[in-house]
């Protein structure tokens, strides 16, 4: 067993599948996995870090009945307020990352520990992990999962599309690049694998 546990940042554009790469890391690996949109929306509730800074910048007609956030009233209203998605990540983005710190000496048992968000390079996860690997699928594929996992409108890919990472600034940034762009899951698991066998980790079944 390593002697402190591996940090591997898995980051990519929308709709590139991360998701289930993590899931094929946990169940064929064992890592322990840290989503950092999950961690945000839990520090948002009623009660924890963000959520008292986040009224006072909107305002209590930002919340539900029960008193939690309206987080997509929220998010309609920062889609065309810089300034006002600046502020919110001012509040959102430091308090996941110290969180994420967190969660890994929690969990430092863990021979692998998996951290994904679409910002890592952004919010210069680097300091936290030992590689980040950048999760790749093309501007097609990623559109057609967009459209019908999620039921995202063309205009909404647009959107998305354009203010995210360029492909070429992942690349660069990023130790490693895994072609996601196959539907053929196995594709992808035999990029991982190698990858993970380089670094010293063997599948737990």
């Amino acid at each position: 067993m390593a002697e402190r546990a591996f940090i591997l940042g898995v980051t990519g554009g929308a709709g590139a599948g991360k998701s289930r790469i993590l899931r094929y890391m946990k169940e064929r690996y064992g890592a322990y996995l840290i989503v950092c949109d999950d961690v945000g929306a839990a520090l948002q509730r009623k009660g924890e870090a963000c959520y008292a800074p986040i009224v006072d910048l909107f305002g209590c007609d930002y919340l539900l009945e029960d008193g939690e956030l309206n987080r997509k009233k929220i998010a309609m209203a920062v889609f065309d307020d810089p300034g006002l998605l600046k502020k919110l990540t001012e509040i959102v983005h430091p308090a996941v990352k110290q969180k994420v710190r967190e969660e890994i000496e929690q969990h430092a048992s863990y021979e692998l520990i998996v951290v994904e968000a679409a910002l890592l390079l952004d919010d210069h996860y680097d300091e936290i992990c030992d590689e980040i690997w950048y999760i790749y699928a093309s501007e097609k594929v990623r559109r057609q999962r967009l459209k019908s996992d999620r039921g995202y409108s063309d205009e909404r890919i647009d959107e998305m599309f354009r203010t995210q990472r360029k492909e070429e600034s992942f690349r660069e940034l990023t130790d490693l690049t895994i072609d996601n762009s196959s539907d053929i899951i196995q594709n992808t698991c035999g990029q991982i694998d190698r990858a993970l066998r380089e670094r010293g980790f063997f599948p737990k079944d």
